[in-house]
């Protein structure tokens, strides 16, 4: 349900800047990757934890649209 969330959240903040967003089952349970044109910009096994939306959107913005401006998202 979260993953589908997270899509629903790109498509929504990147209406521009997305043609499409995938979900694929893993093999491997726990598995949680996002990547932008085959480069992986999120690996839960290699972060070690689930992503917030709000780190998603800025990794997703730095790869797709650098000068976007996600508002809420953008402060620290």
């Amino acid at each position: 349900m979260r993953a589908a969330w997270m899509a629903q959240e790109m498509l929504t903040t990147f209406t521009d800047d997305l043609l499409s967003v995938s979900l694929q089952p893993s093999e491997v349970g726990g598995s949680y990757i996002v990547s932008v044109d085959g480069e992986v910009l999120f690996s839960r096994k290699e972060e070690g934890h689930f992503p917030e939306i709000k780190e998603l959107k800025q990794l997703v913005r730095d790869k797709v649209n650098p000068g976007k401006n996600l508002g809420h998202s953008d402060k620290k």
